[in-house]
């Protein structure tokens, strides 16, 4: 499960990425509205935690923004702001939890696990053209047909699946599936992308996964 961060307070931040990383979450945190709302919207994240007070653009401007885009990923509102009318601005706003500084990081962690199961009773598979992802048994899925797809197969179609449309570069695929600190290079995305293109095909799927110089890569479905 990837979670991202949205907290201009750095200690807090990276304190709940150690106790976030310690359940075994994967985390990312980033440390103004702005550039919060651009990693919210690669749409690879599965919870979003997000402050209020923040640098060049709010919490609750980030959360509608998100939200405009039909980005579904639930939002853990964090905030000192403790008055009635804050707490249903933020929820209006499209958050799916409120929670006020200080709190206790038991009570956060109840808040995710939580989040994250409603999340996962509502959605356990991707869809797009004639094509399934099955998120339990990471297999593509078109008619009666289906095919397993490795770790690192079943984490770039997700995130292709998520994005849709929309492009995804080969940057950030790197940076999701193979981390910051990997030797991976591009290389490695197109090669896994290959192998897709030959699975998608074997099922006969009508997913194209297409490719865009300087933008990367996005799915077209054949008419």
């Amino acid at each position: 499960m990837n979670i991202l961060i949205i907290e201009d307070d750095r200690t807090l931040a990276d304190s709940l990425k150690l106790m976030l990383a310690s359940k075994g979450f994967e985390t990312e945190a980033v440390y103004d509205g702005e550039s919060g709302e651009d990693y919210a919207m690669l749409n690879v994240y599965d919870l979003i935690i997000l402050d209020i007070m923040l640098p060049k653009q709010n919490g609750y401007t980030v959360a509608r923004h998100i939200r405009s885009k039909h980005n579904s990923a639930p939002i853990l509102m964090l905030t000192a702001k403790s008055d009635i009318e804050d707490k249903v601005q933020g929820l209006n706003a499209g958050a799916d939890y409120y929670l006020t500084k200080p709190f206790d990081a038991r009570e956060l962690l109840a808040c995710v696990n939580a989040l994250l199961r409603r999340q996962g009773s509502q959605i356990n598979e991707l869809a797009f053209g004639n094509t399934r992802l099955d998120l339990d048994s990471a297999s593509l899925l078109c008619g009666e047909n289906s095919i397993r797809l490795s770790a690192r197969e079943f984490e770039v179609m997700r995130i292709l699946m998520t994005a849709g449309e929309r492009h995804i570069s080969k940057e950030t695929l790197l940076t999701k599936v193979w981390g910051y600190e990997s030797n991976a290079v591009e290389n490695h995305v197109e090669a896994y992308v290959s192998f897709l293109r030959k699975k998608l095909a074997s099922i006969g799927s009508d997913i194209r996964i297409e490719a865009v110089r300087r933008l990367g890569y996005h799915l077209e479905c054949d008419a």
